[in-house]
This record gives C-alpha cells, structure tokens and sequence, in this order.
C-alpha cells in the first residue's frame, strides 16, 4: 500500500523533479510535489512524496531524515492528517 510522507525543510531551489530523483533512489515514487507559496509561486519549503510500499518509505526516512541536502537539514516522516 502507498505511503505519504512530509519533507520538511526543504532548499528554496527544489522542485518536484529533484524531490522525485532523491526519493527514487528508495523506490518507487508515485507522486511527489512541493506546496507553493500562494503570493510568490515559489516553494514553501516543504512538500509531499507518496511511496509505493510502507517498506520503501521507511528505507527513505530512515535514510533521509535529518540529513544534508544541500545547505538544508531535511525533515522526513510520515505524513499527518488526510
């Protein structure tokens, strides 16, 4: 079953490519995306990545949370609410 995961702190210069090519190498992403600021369209600096299995998902937490991507320290885990 897909897994929906929150990625926090993300660089101002990410986008919905780079996001899928990171998580990819975890598995199969299904959708990944990066909620825009409503006045300026650019990120927020956080956005979503849907996993095809619980495993996978766990492998990119595992691996991903509170590393370096960049300048930033990402932020990942499950995502909370709908």
């Amino acid at each position: 079953m897909a897994k929906k995961l929150y990625v926090g702190n993300l660089s101002p210069e990410a986008n919905e490519a780079s996001l899928k090519t990171l998580f990819s190498m975890f598995g199969t992403v299904e959708k990944a995306y990066i909620i825009p600021d409503k006045e300026t369209g650019k990120g927020k600096g956080y956005g979503f990545v849907v996993m095809s299995t619980d495993e996978q998902a766990q492998a990119a937490i595992g691996a991903l949370n509170g590393k370096k991507c960049g300048d930033y320290t990402v932020k990942v885990s499950e995502a909370k609410g709908k």
